[in-house]
């Protein structure tokens, strides 16, 4: 394989990986704007102030970080960034999963789904990272 298709087939697959990343946190960040009161819910206890104003927050974040991602001139900025939301949210994400183990309302595919997610931070902070060093 030359160097020039190497080089474009790394470029195709950070897009690609940017693309679905500014997809993940677009959607979700829209989420949280249009249904707060389901990730109000979330926000662990011991963060200052309401929960609305983490869950607007995140939502917001998520949404410019999902647009920086987006645009080629942006996306090294927008996947350090990424990064950093991924990392930040970690908390809220323990927060819900130790709730769904304690809650006796919580049925088993929730309880799973929370417990799963965790490690699935590692990947996004992972690619998140990878879009920003290569961009």
């Amino acid at each position: 394989m030359s160097t020039r298709r190497t080089r474009h087939a790394r470029t195709a697959s950070v897009r690609r990986t940017a693309l679905l990343l500014a997809a993940a946190c677009g959607v979700s960040g829209v989420l949280h704007l249009v249904r707060p009161s389901a990730y109000d819910a979330v926000v662990p206890r011991s963060m200052p102030g309401p929960a609305r104003l983490w869950t607007t927050s995140s939502g917001v974040a998520e949404v410019v970080v999902a647009g920086a991602l987006l645009s080629t001139t942006t996306r090294r900025a927008g996947g350090a960034l990424a990064a950093a939301l991924f990392v930040a949210v970690f908390p809220a994400n323990v927060s819900m999963a130790l709730r769904a183990l304690r809650s006796s309302r919580a049925g088993t595919a929730r309880r799973v789904v929370t417990v799963v997610r965790l490690p699935l931070q590692v990947p996004l902070v992972a690619s998140a990272l990878a879009v920003r060093r290569a961009s």
